[in-house]
């Protein structure tokens, strides 16, 4: 008899967004008093690396979008963005020396000093 344990494997299918991004695109959305935006991220050509992210607000739904609910907030992504996101983790930092988005994205091989694009 064999005896096996369970092993949590990190998410991989699509993009994972932490408590503290979703508290704080949570009250973003309610400074806005809107309740049908979602978070939207891309992936775009440009940036020092090649490729950059955009995060943005967005009402609109796309032919294809992948739309992942965190409570009350959704983060859709583009099906051309998808496969560059897949198991990136959006989270929100606050502290004195940096405060906004960041994004840990397996897929990037590399990226600029100013985090803002990756190749």
């Amino acid at each position: 008899m064999s005896t096996e344990t369970a092993v949590e494997t990190p998410v991989t299918d699509g993009i994972a967004l932490s408590g503290e991004a979703a508290d704080k695109v949570k009250t973003l959305l309610e400074s806005e008093g809107r309740d049908d935006l979602a978070l939207r991220i891309a992936v775009q050509p440009g940036g020092c690396s090649g490729l950059r992210y955009q995060l943005f607000f967005d009402d609109r739904t796309l032919d294809g979008d992948v739309v992942k609910e965190f409570g009350a907030v959704n983060v859709v992504t583009d099906r051309m963005s998808a496969p560059y996101l897949s198991g990136a983790t959006i989270d929100f930092v606050d502290t004195i020396e940096k405060q906004g988005f960041t994004i840990d994205n397996p897929n990037a091989g590399g990226s600029c000093a100013c985090g803002d694009s990756f190749s």
